[in-house]
């Protein structure tokens, strides 16, 4: 589990190191989405499991794959070329509280009480906090505002996942399936990406990020789902904040305010106090895929969407 939160964590880390050493965000993703596509494949096919061939499950992948995967994907990269690493992970957690508001707008989580309320209250809360748009060295900026869309983003998506792919296929083939769409919506980003102007340490970052921090993290999500539940999946989303913040101070010496602190524990208070309660009905529930969840990764959410009916 610690090692999985290292590895996710340090995603933010990569893409800002990719950045500093010349790479585009439109370069970024698309090397993201093809590495983890072909390390995605490669672990598929060695798991015996194979491609969707239905055209249903390849048209919601479509949808699925521009939301989960290539617009978050992106913001991300284009919000951290003004804001930290550590800042872009503590925002990353508050897509539970998006999955909330959504599923309240769409009327699929009934179940608020003031514990609830108080915990979307809360994550909000914290989220200003780290902003402090009352602040003249406050973080209200367009890179903010984009980090804070990619966690919508996925939101949207895990409530249009939780809909039309719940139980298609087996989940390995179907996420390489989704990431290797992913790729294709990115390469319509190639004539934004320019000239490729990077060097070694630029290389390495965003093949870490595509291989590590996207391909062999989710497999391995994958098996931490498979072996221990998904409780203990859902608990590694807790860590990421603090693996994000603590590797932008100490390997890019970025300033951890009093602010940014006390913001990403009010927004963890938050997402726990916004979770669902256990349906007693299911002696091992998956996390709801529209409500209000553990701050589980992004592509661990997607990995829970996958196995909630295939086991």
């Amino acid at each position: 589990m610690a090692a999985l939160a290292l590895l996710w964590g340090s995603g933010f880390l990569w893409i800002k190191l990719a950045l500093n050493h010349g790479l585009s965000p439109a370069q970024i993703t698309i090397t993201r989405c093809a590495l983890g596509t072909a390390v995605l494949l490669l672990l598929a096919r060695s798991a015996g499991q194979r491609l969707p061939r239905d055209r249903g499950t390849w048209g919601h992948l479509v949808v699925a794959a521009l939301f989960c995967n290539a617009v978050p994907f992106a913001l991300f990269s284009v919000g951290e070329q003004t804001v930290d690493s550590g800042v872009a992970g503590v925002l990353n957690a508050t897509t539970p509280l998006w999955s909330l508001l959504i599923g309240i707008a769409l009327g699929t989580d009934r179940g608020l009480g003031r514990l609830r309320l108080t915990g979307l209250f809360l994550g909000f809360a914290g989220t200003l906090l780290i902003f402090a748009p009352w602040h003249r060295s406050g973080l209200l900026t367009w890179g903010a505002l984009a980090l804070l869309g990619a966690a919508a983003s996925y939101a949207v998506a895990f409530a249009y996942m939780a809909r039309t792919l719940t139980g298609r296929g087996a989940p390995l083939a179907v996420s390489a399936a989704q990431l290797l769409t992913a790729t294709a919506w990115t390469t319509l980003a190639l004539p934004a990406a320019g000239p490729v102007r990077t060097d070694a340490t630029g290389l390495l970052a965003v093949t870490a990020l595509g291989v590590l921090g996207t391909g062999v993290t989710f497999y391995l999500n994958y098996r931490l789902i498979a072996d221990e539940g998904p409780t203990s999946a859902a608990t590694v989303g807790y860590l990421l904040p603090v693996v994000s913040v603590g590797m932008g101070a100490v390997v890019l010496g970025e300033d951890v305010g009093w602010r940014v602190l006390a913001g990403m524990g009010v927004v963890l208070v938050g997402v726990a106090f916004s979770r669902p309660r256990p349906r007693p009905r299911h002696p091992y529930p998956f996390p709801s895929t529209h409500g209000g969840s553990a701050p589980s990764p992004p592509q661990s959410r997607c990995a829970l969407v996958l196995k909630r009916r295939t086991g």
